[in-house]
């Protein structure tokens, strides 16, 4: 039943034979750089990549979740970190899609879609993170426009996208008084912190947004007052499927790496496929990156079904994709011993880049809770 179809191996090979040509041999150095390759985000959005599962009217690629954490995961074997930072612009290009007026779509997303422009997702804040419904940042109403006034924190692409998603508050009666607004790159009392010294993700921006009473106009409300935090956490749904096939590609290409080696590897009279240990270890990676893919399709093919319970799965298939990925990818350094360490080799930067993943788009604590308290509240 989980068996890909012949459009769906067609898709992956074409992202594959992408990423393995234009991502793969430049990750390292973009990372020892800091380098966001807009130019190559570009050609990937040439590709369809800009908006996978938006409308064809305005340049989508109507693709299903299904078809989507394909795409991240061959793209994430190359580099995860940019592999991420896609999956948060078709956040963006998803929400305009959706619930955007036919203005907002035909103004946004032809150059979204081809990722000309990129967006960011504007909802953590400094001390607001998993509470996020308890954000601070507000959105007054002024005439024919919205004055924003706050700071979003740990936003990828910022500085550098042409359009932000803000979540704002507009009433103070907690999650239902959350609005979206989007507010474009060259705002006037827009500004953006320095970029952040991270632990992994180094090749796209991650900075804070500031908005020191930035007006935009009444139009730029995405849906109506009240619904932005609802719309948000839909967005999440599909973020979460994403980013666990992104752990999927970092934690596959380390194990890939490390069966290679240990046949390659000539230690105790023999290669190291000799040694049962290691053999195991291998396997355990592999079941438990198997396990995960099998829960991740599951849980993108409840999403496209709009099932009663694809919230729970989108949690699981978070949580437990992104811990394999991130197990995978550590125990591919401990494989290859100290080579493992050195950055030559590319499996420190996955660790790295993964580590991230077990806290983003909802910690996998977050993901737990959803799954408990599901079971509770029957």
């Amino acid at each position: 039943m989980l068996e890909l179809t012949e459009d769906q191996k067609a898709l992956a090979e074409m992202v594959r034979d992408f990423a393995t040509t234009r991502i793969a041999p430049n990750a390292l150095d973009w990372d020892e750089r800091q380098h966001f390759p807009v130019d190559v985000l570009a050609e990937a959005g040439q590709l369809g990549m800009g908006g996978i599962y938006a409308g064809e009217e305005f340049g989508g690629s109507a693709l299903t979740r299904s078809d989507a954490i394909l795409v991240f995961e061959e793209l994430a074997k190359a580099c995860p970190t940019i592999s991420a930072y896609i999956s948060i612009h078709n956040m963006v290009v998803w929400m305009i899609d959706q619930f955007g007026t036919p203005e907002q779509r035909a103004q946004w997303l032809p150059e979204m879609t081809t990722m000309q422009n990129l967006g960011s997702y504007c909802l953590t804040e400094p001390g607001i993170g998993s509470d996020a419904a308890a954000l601070t940042t507000r959105a007054r109403r002024d005439g024919d426009e919205y004055v924003l006034s706050g700071v979003k924190q740990f936003i990828s692409g910022a500085g550098t996208s042409a359009l932000y998603i803000v979540m704002a508050r507009t009433e103070d009666t907690g999650a239902r008084g959350i609005s979206a607004f989007l507010v474009p790159g060259d705002s006037q009392g827009l500004s953006f912190g320095p970029n952040e010294k991270k632990m992994g993700w180094k090749a796209q921006p991650t900075r804070q947004v500031i908005m020191d009473g930035v007006r935009i106009p009444a139009g730029n409300l995405l849906g109506a007052e009240g619904q932005g935090f609802s719309m948000a956490m839909q967005a999440l749904n599909g973020g979460r499927l994403n980013i666990a096939a992104c752990s999927l590609g970092g934690g596959q290409h380390a194990l890939e790496q490390s069966a290679a080696y240990l046949k390659e590897r000539q230690a105790f009279g023999g290669p190291l496929t000799r040694q049962e240990a290691l053999v195991f270890k291998l396997a355990e990676m592999d079941m438990g990156l198997e396990a995960a893919r099998s829960l991740l399709r599951r849980a993108a093919a409840a999403l496209d079904a709009k099932a009663p319970d694809r919230v729970r799965l989108c949690a699981m298939a978070k949580k437990v994709a992104t811990d394999a990925g991130f197990e995978a990818a550590n125990s591919a350094i401990q494989l290859h011993g100290g080579y493992g360490y050195l950055s030559d080799y590319g499996l420190e930067k996955i660790v790295r880049d993964l580590r991230v993943h077990q806290i983003l788009e909802g910690t996998n604590e977050i993901m737990s809770l959803i799954v408990g308290r599901g079971l509770v509240d029957k």
